[in-house]
């Protein structure tokens, strides 16, 4: 038995979150998964998500799984820095320090995710996986070729 506390749509997929009164913890649904009850009363008290941010605690349950290709990547930016240029539903940032922070994030492909790390515009540490490493050299070369001294 849960009761629905939270909504969210990361990826343009609905989630919800709520608590897990067989297991006394928080959970995500999958809302294509949720099947309808008719109601008959409050059965639960409603609870503040863990950290005061539903959007967050989703991402943190599926955001980066949901991909085919999970990455762990470290920011040379701050986290406030870059909530501003990533949009929630590309992953989730929790900072490191003032002037670093931890990108949790995926794509479809590691050349897609490697691209779109290059167009936020800092530096970074690829710390999983280490196949994304190979496709950010790949992409790199393609991108030197491409501003080489131009059509002969």
């Amino acid at each position: 038995m849960s009761s629905r506390t939270g909504w969210s749509t990361p990826g343009g997929g609905g989630t919800c979150w709520g608590g897990d009164a067989g297991r006394d913890d928080r959970r995500t649904f999958r809302a294509d998964r949720i099947q309808h009850r008719v109601p008959t009363g409050l059965r639960f008290a409603p609870r503040e998500p863990p950290g005061g941010d539903a959007v967050a605690h989703v991402l943190r349950g599926v955001g980066s799984t949901a991909w085919p290709h999970p990455a762990r990547v470290r920011l040379h930016a701050a986290a406030e820095t870059m909530a501003q240029r990533i949009p929630t539903t590309a992953g989730l940032l929790e900072a490191i320090d003032e002037r670093t922070c931890l990108l949790h994030t995926g794509g479809e492909s590691l050349g897609n995710l490697a691209a779109f790390l290059g167009t936020l515009g800092v530096d970074f540490d690829v710390l999983d996986p280490p196949e994304l490493r190979a496709a950010i050299r790949d992409v790199a070369a393609r991108f030197a070729r491409a501003a080489g001294p131009g059509p002969g």
